[in-house]
């Protein structure tokens, strides 16, 4: 079974830079509940696809105060727990980040090994590419960034 996933979130002042799981010295950081890892949020929401579950916000509500500045990682690992209990194991995630800004390939095996680790699954099944929005729009301005992904799950 595939799911697919998609978050966005836009770039503040104050806020530290989170993307899977590990935090990248930038000028800006994405404004959102939790820590507002949208590469985390995406793969979350495309696990929780293949799954038949509803979206991130239906287990991990934004205006649930224990969710406040929750590590984004957390929730990849209750998608581990959901696909073990229905006898379902990841088997992959691919995802793209969408951002001008910063360079994601210095932390991108760091980010597989953190978001293979909260999964369950080898980070060589983790893939993380990333691209620009080509000046266009709010990712284009440097004022967001997006994420895609997609999991696979099959039966244990």
């Amino acid at each position: 079974m595939t799911g697919i996933g998609y978050d966005v979130h836009p770039l503040v002042s104050n806020r530290p830079l989170v993307l899977g799981g590990v935090s990248i010295p930038h000028s800006h950081g994405l404004a959102g509940h939790s820590d507002a890892d949208v590469l985390c949020h995406a793969i979350a929401d495309a696990v929780l696809g293949a799954l038949g579950e509803p979206d991130i916000g239906y287990f991990f509500p934004p205006d649930d105060p224990a969710c406040k500045d929750m590590v984004s990682l957390r929730i990849l690992e209750k998608c581990r727990e959901l696909a073990a209990l229905a006898g379902l194991a990841i088997i992959n995630v691919d995802s793209t980040l969408i951002a001008e800004v910063p360079k994601i390939q210095p932390y991108r095996d760091a980010m597989r090994s953190n978001i293979g680790k909260a999964l369950g699954i080898e980070p060589a099944r983790v893939g993380i590419k990333a691209t620009t929005n080509e000046a266009l729009g709010f990712i284009g301005r440097k004022e967001g960034i997006a994420a895609l992904a997609v999991a696979q799950v099959e039966a244990r």
